[in-house]
């Protein structure tokens, strides 16, 4: 396998893109705690061709991110073609082709998984960018799903497609357009698709814990798993997966560790943004911290009416210190 390849699918943990949340600062924050590869916001190439300045943003990174990747959705091929020039020139580590997206305003514009209805024109793109990428050694991959609906689910046959039109490794969410991010996803699917390819597959869905990922490379065969909305308030994960594959043993870090990874993470957020943007767009992060924390409830109605970032980070605080007396007595 070629090495850049082998470095970025390996048995790898990445971190999926997700929109409004793996921002500059969190994907940081997962990186240190031991994120392989980490890919940024979903990206409309449209943006980048129409609106460079405004679009940029979403594709700033540091170096300490790296292996980083750029996603771009569209369903132009020749806009496609452009946004990825713009984008290689940020000199990320892989451009990523965003073909599961199930949200509504993405859809109707004929993108992310509304090209699973289309694979010609899939093909096409994939074939456009991959023409725009040849003079370079930077890799292509795509983001697929199941397929639209329990009718027409087709992601073994479109994601062979897709590495026949010149893909580099595929990650695959085996639930279908129509499932939304409801019901279970089919970990089937992503073996029966590993047993196709030829290229390395990344197994993508429910993965909410360091035994999900274990079982999933069990079960699937995948060659890394990537973990979406399982990682929100609980960045920590890549480091207890990191520490069961040097050990052999699966286990949390304190309380107090989890303090200081969040207000590290809100203060790379105020840097990156300034303290009131920063409090406003961390709250969705929050309510993940402190999801099913015993009293969480009142923190949370507390920290959605305060700007002040020392007294949000005190009253975390005092939440997770309260949740270690519990729990230990």
């Amino acid at each position: 396998m070629n090495p850049i390849i082998a470095n970025l699918t390996k048995q790898k943990i990445w971190l999926a893109p997700l929109a409004g949340f793996t921002d500059n600062a969190f994907r940081t924050i997962c990186k240190k705690c031991g994120a392989d590869v980490v890919v940024s916001e979903m990206v409309s190439a449209d943006g980048l061709v129409n609106n460079k300045e405004k679009s940029l943003k979403y594709l700033d990174f540091t170096d300490f991110q790296r292996p980083y990747g750029i996603q771009l959705f569209g369903s132009d091929p020749a806009i496609m073609a452009k946004g990825t020039e713009i984008a290689l020139a940020e000199k990320p580590d892989f451009i990523d082709i965003n073909m599961g997206c199930p949200v509504k305003k993405v859809v109707k514009r004929g993108a992310g998984s509304a090209l699973m209805n289309s694979p010609k024109l899939a093909e096409n793109i994939i074939q456009k960018v991959k023409n725009v990428m040849s003079g370079t050694s930077i890799p292509l991959s795509v983001k697929i799903r199941a397929g639209w609906d329990k009718y027409c689910i087709n992601a073994v046959e479109f994601g062979k497609r897709m590495e026949n039109a010149g893909c580099d490794m595929i990650c695959l969410h085996p639930r279908t357009r129509s499932q939304m991010f409801s019901g279970q996803s089919d970990w089937n699917l992503i073996k029966k698709l590993k047993g196709k390819l030829t290229i390395p597959l990344i197994g993508n869905g429910d993965i909410n814990s360091v035994e999900d990922i274990i079982r999933m490379f069990k079960e699937t065969g995948c060659d890394s798993v990537m973990i979406g909305r399982g990682i929100l308030g609980k960045p920590w994960i890549f480091r207890n997966i990191k520490e069961h594959f040097e050990s052999g043993e699966v286990s949390d870090i304190s309380w107090i560790e989890k303090i200081k990874i969040i207000k590290e993470h809100f203060e790379l957020e105020i840097e990156s943004k300034g303290q009131t943007k920063a409090s406003l767009e961390m709250r969705d992060h929050f309510s993940h911290y402190t999801k099913s924390l015993q009293g969480s409830a009142k923190v949370r109605e507390f920290i959605n009416r305060c700007l002040d970032s020392e007294d949000v980070l005190e009253a975390i605080e005092t939440l997770f210190l309260s949740q270690e007396k519990t729990f230990n007595g």
